[in-house]
């Protein structure tokens, strides 16, 4: 029954059958017992066995641990201890078996299995989930008894099951339903250590449970505002679901983006028009307030919103009704909306960009999501979350050295990661480090230089005051008093100047665009980028760049100018920032 020594490295992972493998006299040897029956196999060497179980069966875990020693004493016993309030609470087995894979250390040189065999059908749901997702990069193994006559051949029989997930429709079905039965809050789809988002997020779950008042997300680009807007939604459709006299929302989740959204265009989308309002409009459009009737209206970036629908916005909602363009009919709705923004409304209620009413409306619940900076440590789990999901899209398995996975994480932990474009930064990153990478390990190699591709587009901003900069020693010289006391100086080579101008547009347009743009206005549109880039905020810059024109305007709004100038070339200011 010794096994000979071997060199391939196989490790399971499975519960302790607190059934199946108890027993505490010699008969246990004439029956089978799952866990033991790994160590019988002569095609199977099995060089580490990874038993979890609960601190109420520590005695026979031990027992099991001497006895696959004197079956198989090349196989390394590790017990992990976890804590199950209840081991048929989907929620509560999920999230104890997503710590443990989380913070398990995966060798590149090892084939995982896991034991189907022990614990419950909640567990073996949970398991499923998290190979599909990319976090356990390991197959199943399914262990049983051999029929009659041999019942009590403590061998017993194994297989390995192909989990190619594309052929497990029907069984996926099965685990999304289970999934959306026990799994209906924020915090269970969360994976957060940090205290504050924690709180933030159990806040936010109560108020989408219990009101029905606009609610306002602020954070910079990139912290997540779309996808919570999402779960939310989700959240709310759930419970819903599961109330028979529910008063929440059941209807659609519709998403904009207002920075999409222009003149006309603007309105229309919105509040959809009739037939004739404006010139191209040869048929009537419903507009999304009426698509989002009796559901969730996602606005994103609504600092983006003109004036004028910002107060159709606010009619809408005060009144439950609004005009579309050119009727005389009003259309009745009931929705809930829910705003994102990377701006500060309170300071763009002062620049005169925001209506105070309106903001005023949205205010009534309003959370301000962190950087991912004021998150680092959350930071681990999140390159792990990327890493299954490209796994899951891919059909692969990436996963990064232990060596490479400590640079990446120490870069990206230190001052020099600014994550300027917060968790679309991480994103970018990991869809880089798992496309490059060879035989879908990231090493040491790869990492050195993903952090340098990070570091320099980083450093893009602060470069445009070097030698790449449009203005600078040997082209422009911005500085207006320089200009005109040494016009010698501002001598333009014309090669200089549209290599120059060519070299700031590069980095927020792509050469289709730049090619279509004039050369004299590709000057402009270069020195308008930087002017932006060196100042506070849109106001500021729009108050530098018509300094002399604003008093010759009825209406003066020197942001709102600046916005359409760049609007022109697709461009936001808080994308130059």
């Amino acid at each position: 029954m010794i096994k000979k020594p071997h060199t391939n490295k196989t490790a399971v992972i499975g519960f302790l059958g607190t059934t199946l493998d108890n027993g505490f006299n010699d008969k246990r040897w004439q029956r089978w017992r799952p866990t033991v029956s790994l160590g019988l196999h002569d095609e199977l060497l099995v060089s580490e066995l990874h038993i979890l179980y609960s601190k109420r069966d520590k005695r026979l875990f031990h027992l099991i641990c001497d006895d696959v020693a004197k079956v198989s004493p090349q196989t390394q016993v590790i017990g992990h201890r976890v804590s199950l309030t209840s081991p048929w609470d989907f929620a509560d087995v999920y999230a104890e078996l997503y710590d443990f894979v989380t913070g398990f250390t995966f060798n590149t040189d090892t084939d995982y299995l896991l034991h189907l065999t022990t614990g419950t059908h909640v567990a073996q749901i949970c398991w499923f989930l998290l190979v599909e997702a990319g976090f356990l990069p390991a197959d199943f193994i399914q262990t049983s008894p051999c029929p009659k006559p041999d019942q009590y051949n403590p061998q017993g029989r194994y297989q390995i099951i192909d989990l190619d997930v594309s052929r497990y429709d029907s069984l996926r079905a099965r685990f999304e339903a289970e999934k959306a039965q026990h799994w209906q809050t924020l915090q269970a789809n969360l994976v957060t250590r940090n205290a504050a988002y924690q709180q933030l997020i159990s806040d936010i779950e109560k108020v989408a449970t219990r009101s029905t008042a606009p609610i306002l997300l602020m954070g910079a680009t990139g912290a997540g505002k779309s996808q919570l807007a999402t779960q939310i939604y989700e959240l709310k459709k759930n419970k819903a679901k599961n109330a028979a006299h529910s008063k929440y929302a059941l209807g659609a989740f519709v998403e904009v983006n207002c920075a999409t959204l222009r003149g006309d265009t603007a309105m229309s989308v919105l509040f959809g028009h009739v037939k004739g309002a404006f010139t191209g409009a040869a048929s009537s459009r419903d507009g999304l307030l009426k698509s989002a009737d009796g559901g969730l209206l996602f606005l994103d970036e609504i600092g983006e919103l003109g004036l004028d629908e910002q107060a159709m916005l606010l009619t809408a909602l005060e009144e439950q009704r609004f005009y579309p363009l050119g009727s005389d009919t009003p259309i009745n709705v009931s929705f809930q909306l829910m705003a994102g923004t990377n701006k500060d409304l309170r300071q763009a209620v002062v620049d005169g960009e925001f209506r105070v009413d309106l903001f005023a409306r949205l205010n009534t619940w309003t959370f301000f999501l962190p950087s991912l900076k004021d998150r680092l440590e959350d930071l681990p789990a999140n390159i792990d979350y990327e890493l299954a999901r490209l796994g899951s899209e891919q059909q692969q398995q990436y996963r990064f050295t232990p060596e490479a996975r400590k640079l990446y994480e120490s870069f990206a932990m230190s001052a020099d990661a600014t994550w300027q474009g917060n968790f679309r930064d991480l994103t970018a990153s990991m869809i880089r480090l798992t496309t490059l990478a060879e035989s879908k390990a990231i090493r040491n190699g790869d990492v050195q230089a993903e952090i340098e591709r990070l570091a320099h587009l980083w450093e893009l901003p602060d470069s445009l005051n070097g030698s790449d900069s449009l203005i600078n020693n040997k082209s422009i010289n911005t500085n207006k008093n320089s200009l005109s006391k040494n016009k010698s100086e501002a001598k333009l080579d014309s090669e200089t100047v549209e290599q120059g101008s060519h070299n700031i547009l590069s980095q927020y347009l792509d050469n289709d665009s730049i090619a279509m743009i004039d050369p004299f206005e590709a000057v402009q549109l270069a020195y308008v980028i930087e002017v932006c880039i060196n100042h506070k905020n849109q106001a500021a810059a729009g108050r530098y760049l018509y300094a002399n024109s604003r008093d010759k305007l009825k209406n003066p709004n020197d942001s709102d100018r600046l916005r359409k100038y760049l609007m022109k070339f697709g461009l936001r200011f808080d994308e130059l920032k």
